[in-house]
């Protein structure tokens, strides 16, 4: 089961190389403690210590993940003005005798 987060450690820093984005690089940090948590003895303190270095990067990896809120404009838009009223056509007035 080592090898498998190992390889996921890898194959994550592969694809930060090719995208740059940093969000990887935690994502391969979570894997690459998780490989050595498991690779420790039940009784090992380090066994702990990389524990807590996966929850860690998981919970820095889902604020990366969130998303952000929207930037308010500083100076509210003017509200729409009605259409002005157009000019009445010729035949549109009233009837004269």
């Amino acid at each position: 089961m080592v090898g498998v987060f190992v390889a996921a450690a890898v194959v994550s820093l592969a694809q930060f190389l090719r995208v740059r984005d940093s969000r990887l690089l935690l994502l391969a940090a979570m894997f690459a403690c998780q490989s050595q948590a498991l690779a420790r003895e039940w009784y090992d303190v380090w066994r702990d210590v990389f524990q807590a270095g996966v929850c860690a990067a998981g919970m820095a990896l889902v604020l990366a993940l969130s998303p952000r809120t929207a930037q308010l404009p500083s100076k509210r838009p003017a509200a729409p003005q009605p259409p002005e009223a157009a000019p009445p056509a010729a035949g549109d007035g009233p009837v004269r005798a």
